[in-house]
């Protein structure tokens, strides 16, 4: 079956050359048909990949050049669990971007489903890569298209602008993992995962190691959109249209999670296992400031797009620290989360490309009480946050709580409670933003609410019923993720095989057969009353901050002037350092790989 690996790539990729040569000349019928069947397709295949995988590691070798000995001479890809889940998931979140596309983007070029192929192409190649250089080529490859897709509508200023921080930041980031690969194969001499693993394992580590370790990994974390590397999200968001935001945030982030997972465990666990501890606790404190940072942001925001934007940040930052945990069980929870916030943020976005179509606005004071009569968008709105909470078995239920097992397991019982504010702050503020534009709920202006930007909506001639079917879906998808009776066992069992180096490097350097996993049931997993607690607890709260964002100035004046006095100043510094000047945000970057690496240059030893 090593056969499959390649067709998730292979077939986006050929149907954008073909849409690029039949434009002026294909129907559009078919070319729109060709666009829609060929990331359905990448579907279907991964979808197969995954389910072989339950098997075992499937490796497919380019031009049968297999490794001799401990050297691996070719490129090859590798599908496990994990990373088979991720092309399912892009590529799925691609199709539906492209149904949704159908209407939404009639007016536009066919050099829209190009991008959108080569993009579908590129994220599936990631996914399924077996070497390092290879996945930085995929990378770059996902970038170019990622930053036409950001500027997409290059006429006017905020995508331009946009697009060019999104790109600049990005191409920082890529710069750095590019010396980081350099250094790995001057000590090395090896570029494929499995055999760099196997070096660095039987070697003992230097610092030139450790300097290569902290590029690769700042590089993906800007990627990731991890504080203090975030800052392009947002404005990216704001700029791009809704189906290339679902991208973004259900799949472009959280590839940048799952390379550094990948990374750390197929090829520096071995190296770094003395410094493990050092590792997971600067992670799981870059994950736990993301989460707050992101969820603050988030609620200061009235432009809808970039309130979900903010949202992400908030997210990946849970994602962040249950890999940061660096065990299995915090990586299925990860995993598990990837999926179902992959999902109903991708619904949220196109909700809200569905109101700026109707409403021809995507401000939330401007937009006070004008969706009373969507009702449908409403209730997608309103599901998809509510799955965001980590309410039991709801959404992203089963991710917050095998990470928060984790946390507590390692010694980080401070955590959870970290992330619940978190969710509920980036909840709340997805509740108050619906409560006030479809419901009229709260006061027409708020001075606590940045001011941005009208954004242009598209075209009246796009069919709503199609959007809101997609839509649909999307959600619904997501909000079933913790009851899918055997997902939850396979996600940890997949984990569990993610983490085994030596398994790995045995599989892909000496083809060794793995030992056939145990017979895995079909059932939903019993939570903890742990889990329960910290899901009611978010769901309360959550509604708390919707509460207090609606009606915060109803409080006494003296209680409300000690909150202003108090949280004042961070307020307005946080919203000062988010300026969209592109010198800032390198200057941050700098300043983030700074810190990183001081932090390592006295642990990692």
């Amino acid at each position: 079956m090593t056969w499959l690996l390649p067709l998730p790539v292979a077939i986006p990729l050929l149907a954008a050359a073909l849409v690029a040569a039949g434009d002026h000349v294909t129907p559009r019928i078919v070319q729109n048909a060709i666009a829609v069947l060929a990331p359905a397709a990448a579907t279907g295949f991964s979808f197969w990949i995954m389910l072989e995988t339950q098997h075992g590691l499937l490796i497919h070798w380019y031009g049968g050049w297999h490794p001799i000995g401990n050297l691996a001479i070719g490129i090859g890809f590798v599908g496990d669990s994990l990373g088979a889940g991720m092309a399912v998931l892009s590529c799925t979140l691609v199709t539906l971007a492209l149904v949704y596309s159908l209407t939404y983007m009639r007016e536009s070029s066919r050099l829209f489903d190009v991008l959108m192929l080569v993009f579908c192409g590129a994220m599936a190649g990631f996914s399924l890569t077996g070497d390092l250089f290879n996945m930085f080529v995929w990378f770059e490859l996902m970038g170019v298209a990622a930053y036409a897709l950001a500027g997409f509508k290059v006429e006017e200023l905020g995508p331009l602008q946009g697009a060019v921080n999104f790109a600049i930041t990005n191409t920082a980031g890529a710069y750095l993992i590019l010396m980081g690969i350099g250094l790995l194969y001057a000590r090395t001499g090896a570029l494929n995962f499995a055999q760099i693993g196997h070096f660095l394992a039987t070697h003992p580590s230097d610092r030139l190691v450790v300097v290569a370790f902290t590029l690769v990994l700042i590089g993906f974390l800007v990627k990731a959109a991890i504080v203090p590397f975030h800052w392009w999200l947002a404005d990216a968001h704001a700029a791009a249209p809704a189906p290339v935001c679902v991208l973004f945030s259900g799949a472009m982030v959280e590839l940048g999670l799952f390379a550094i997972a990948r990374i750390y465990w197929t090829v520096f666990s071995g190296g770094l296992h003395a410094h493990q501890g050092d590792v997971r606790s600067l992670l799981v404190w870059i994950g736990v400031v993301t989460a707050l940072v992101g969820a603050v942001m988030c609620f200061l925001q009235r432009h809808l797009k970039r309130l979900l934007a903010f949202s992400t940040i908030a997210h990946s930052g849970t994602m962040l620290v249950g890999i940061g945990l660096l065990g299995a069980k915090g990586l299925a929870g990860t995993a598990n989360l990837i999926l179902s916030h992959g999902f109903l943020k991708a619904g949220l976005f196109l909700a809200a490309g569905i109101v700026l179509l109707r409403l021809r606005d995507i401000d939330e004071l401007r937009l006070h009480g004008a969706g009373r009569n969507l009702r449908w968008e409403r209730a997608l709105w309103f599901a998809a946050a509510i799955g965001l909470i980590g309410f039991p078995y709801v959404g992203v239920f089963v991710g917050h709580s095998l990470v928060d097992e984790e946390a507590s397991g390692q010694g980080f019982a401070w955590v959870p409670p970290l992330l619940l504010v978190a969710e509920a702050v980036s909840a709340g503020a997805i509740l108050r933003a619906g409560a006030r534009v479809f419901l009229g709920w709260g006061p027409k202006r708020d001075p606590l609410l940045s001011w941005e930007p009208e954004e242009s909506p598209p075209e009246r001639s796009a069919s709503v019923p199609l959007l809101l079917a997609v839509t649909t879906v999307t959600v619904a998808i997501g909000l079933v993720m913790s009851v899918i009776p055997g997902l939850q066992v396979r996600i940890e069992n997949g984990a569990e095989r993610f983490v085994d180096r030596s398994a790995y490097a045995a599989r892909v350097l000496h083809a060794k057969s793995t030992p056939a996993p145990p017979h895995l049931p079909f059932a939903i997993e019993v939570a903890k009353p742990e889990s329960w607690a910290y899901g009611i607890g978010a769901a309360v709260l959550a509604f708390a901050f919707a509460a207090a964002g609606l009606w915060y100035r109803r409080l006494p004046e003296l209680v409300l002037g000690g909150i202003v006095r108090g949280l004042g100043p961070p307020v307005r510094a946080l919203r000062a350092a988010h300026s969209g000047i592109i010198g800032d945000y390198l200057l941050w970057l700098t300043i983030g790989a700074t810190v990183v690496g001081g932090a390592w240059a006295f642990s990692l030893r």
